[in-house]
């Protein structure tokens, strides 16, 4: 199987361009196309090799053999382990007899807690959960639908902090215990995010395309969950198509998905699930996200513009994104200290959320870069993401 390098360098010949007219055609460094055909950049970002595959005419997956996804940081592995003790079921049964009532009164009670990103917290709950959850479903199988909605939550977070391969596991977990479409495909769309992460974009898109198919409502007579679902997942395809340098598709399914949020009316959280929290607002803002992708920071901040953000949190997850990709437009843009000030502000709200974001320090790299020194304020930041300089 040829490697990444040998396709963009085949393509390249085929095109006729030097490495140095690539990188021009690409807006990137001679040195970096020349470490790619050489397979001597294994972390490359899915973003930079689309600006390759652009240049070359071709979708990004025919670059691709695999992109070597960055990990969880060692911190974040000893602060879940017990998650992951718990949810292979390695720690046995729970002392005292759990009861629906009382895992449900738990979930609910943690709700805050997930949608403020407060990790270290959910982290302390998850393992009784899970275990109560695993053994009501032993003694009777009618209680699938609360650990299933449960093991979704794990491998949202899973996927979160970049544990893949437990958030795989999780998310299978979840599906075994779905009895409804609806709630099935809100897993579908998580699983869906998930491979995204991973740069799986065709995997990504033929089961968010498969499953938009399944669920797609009749609009007239649509209920919240059905556009919900419906919407989440045409997202999904247009996200992955958009990565895959497929302009086209990309539009066409985030048409769709502004369709279903019409007809939703507003941002709505339909079975009080954060995670289904779907609207014109949500579109929007991954309209914003389609813009940053292309490499249209003129064009991200025109729409932002028309995102309410005061009093809105669709969830922490996809606000914080949308003003990671704010910030990054201010940065191509040059005006470096906005950029830095929105990253300063999704630090204060969202610590725990942004130290497992790349995307915030390539951002945060990128203000910094040219710099002879640095502020104070600047080398706190850099130190709280994690970014070496």
């Amino acid at each position: 199987m040829a490697t990444m390098g040998a396709r963009i360098r085949s393509v390249r010949k085929r095109r006729g361009l030097t490495q140095q007219c690539l990188a021009d055609l690409a807006g990137v460094s001679a040195s970096l196309i020349r470490k790619l055909e050489q397979d001597a950049r294994k972390d490359v970002r899915l973003e930079t090799l689309r600006k390759v595959a652009v240049a070359l005419k071709v979708p990004t997956t025919s670059l691709m053999t695999r992109l070597d996804a960055e990990s969880a940081h060692e911190e974040t592995l000893d602060l879940w382990a017990p998650v992951r003790r718990a949810l292979h079921r390695l720690d046995g049964q729970p002392t005292e007899a759990p009861t629906r009532e009382g895992l449900g009164d738990a979930l609910e009670a943690s709700m805050p807690l997930w949608k403020q990103d407060r990790y270290s917290q959910i982290a302390a709950m998850l393992p009784v959960m899970i275990r109560d959850a695993d053994a009501l479903v032993e003694v009777d199988l009618s209680h699938r639908h609360v650990r299933g909605r449960l093991l979704h939550l794990v491998g949202w977070l899973m996927t979160q902090t970049r544990q893949f391969d437990q958030a795989e596991f999780a998310l299978s977990r979840a599906m075994d215990d779905m009895n409804d479409s609806l709630d099935a495909a809100a897993t579908i769309s998580t699983h869906c995010w998930l491979l995204l992460r991973q740069g799986r974009l065709d995997e990504a898109c033929q089961m968010a395309t498969r499953w938009s198919d399944d669920v797609e409502p009749r609009i007239s007579r649509a209920t919240p969950h059905q556009l919900s679902a419906w919407g989440w997942l045409l997202l999904r395809a247009s996200a992955a198509a958009i990565r895959d340098n497929r302009p086209g598709e990309a539009d066409d399914t985030i048409r769709l998905a502004r369709t279903a949020a019409v007809a939703m009316g507003r941002d709505l959280t339909p079975g009080d699930d954060f995670l289904r929290t779907f609207g014109p607002v949500t579109v929007a803002m991954k309209q914003v996200e389609n813009a940053m992708i292309e490499d249209r920071p003129d064009k991200v901040l025109q729409l932002s513009q028309t995102i309410p953000l005061t009093d809105l949190r669709p969830t922490s997850n996809n606000r914080n994104r949308h003003l990671l990709d704010v910030a990054e437009a201010h940065r191509r843009m040059h005006r470096q200290s906005e950029a830095f000030e929105i990253l300063q502000g999704v630090r204060h709200d969202a610590p725990e959320w942004m130290t497992n974001q790349s995307y915030a320090r390539d951002i945060l790299k990128g203000i910094i870069g040219r710099r002879r020194t640095l502020t104070n304020k600047m080398r706190d930041l850099a130190d709280f993401v994690r970014l070496e300089y």
